[in-house]
């Protein structure tokens, strides 16, 4: 309860400052508290590292409380800390600030509120991008735990844990000594890093399950809070980051794609994906994405609006 007095009252005592930062959907603003930044929740919407140029009805607002939702129980059951401070309107929230160094290497062994610069993919069925490197050979069956003939969606043995680094111009698989060198964090770290991942994703099973959800992957960012301790930060669990399949579809042997998989999947069929794979394969500039069509934005409006409900259990 406390707690709670208490990022209320930073909540109504913070001004906001200048914009820091225009992400893909995001913009990162200052306050007047140095601590403290809020982030702010737009209505656009990328695949492949490209910005969509069509806007989603309420997607900032789906983004914000869901992933404010998942923040919640995370600290609820003790898993870390993270760096949510108060949602203090629909689509915006403060969190608490952390350093950014960009420098591969350049973080200190003993400096603690910095951003760990990894994303965490933790995959419990193959689908998505690692069923395309699996069909193309840059996944084995043997790293993923199937068989040499399992088809899409199948069910992993054990959660297949990647890292992919950040700050460069497109995320990049890489393995465990590069980004051991990336982040400078020891050994040790990383492996708590990964094992606080694995439990997060044991929360967002569980909740998902009680909605007829399967969580298929997600990805996830943290930093270090005080004394090195692990924080979770940025945003997780929503229809940006995560996959989720219709449980009762996928016992019947279909996979539904209930995420941004669905907005990939219409720029694949379309060829814009192949297009623009070609373009960067080639060292050529990438074609400009096109628009959604209109009933592709109602379809996943409606989705993030429903999936909201489906995830948090509360109404949007």
């Amino acid at each position: 309860m406390r707690d709670e007095i208490f990022k209320s009252l930073i909540a109504c005592k913070i001004n906001m400052g200048e914009m820091l930062y225009q992400g893909k959907v995001k913009q990162v603003w200052s306050t007047d508290d140095e601590h403290i930044l809020e982030f702010r929740f737009t209505d656009q919407i990328s695949v492949f590292d490209q910005i969509i140029p069509t806007l989603i009805p309420r997607k900032g607002e789906s983004l914000n409380r869901t992933t404010a939702h998942w923040f919640k129980l995370v600290e609820q059951e003790n898993i870390c800390k993270t760096h949510l401070v108060d949602v203090h309107d629909a689509n915006r929230c403060l969190v608490r600030k952390v350093t950014v160094i960009k420098e591969p290497g350049a973080i200190p062994r003993d400096m603690d509120w910095v951003f760990i610069p990894l994303e965490v993919i933790v995959r419990h069925y193959l689908s998505g991008s690692a069923w395309r490197r699996f069909q193309r050979g840059e996944l084995t069956a043997e790293q993923l735990g199937v068989s040499e003939d399992c088809e899409y969606g199948t069910k992993l043995a054990k959660p297949y844990v990647e890292v992919t680094t950040k700050f460069e111009a497109f995320d990049r698989n890489i393995n465990k000594t590069e980004a051991l060198e990336i982040s400078n964090i020891t050994e040790e770290e990383y492996q708590r890093m990964v094992s606080v991942a694995l439990a997060i994703d044991t929360i967002i099973e569980r909740e998902a399950a009680k909605n007829g959800l399967i969580h298929v992957d997600g990805k996830k960012e943290f930093a270090f809070a005080e004394n090195r301790e692990i924080m979770l930060v940025d945003t997780f669990g929503t229809l940006d980051e995560d996959r989720w399949w219709d449980a009762e579809a996928y016992a019947n042997g279909e996979c539904i794609e209930l995420s941004k998989e669905f907005v990939r999947t219409h720029y694949i069929e379309t060829g814009h994906q192949g297009a623009l794979k070609q373009a960067r394969d080639s060292g050529a500039e990438d074609p400009p994405i096109p628009a959604l069509p209109q009933d592709v934005v109602n379809q996943t409006a409606q989705l993030y609006a429903s999936m909201f409900e489906r995830l948090t259990s509360e109404q949007f």
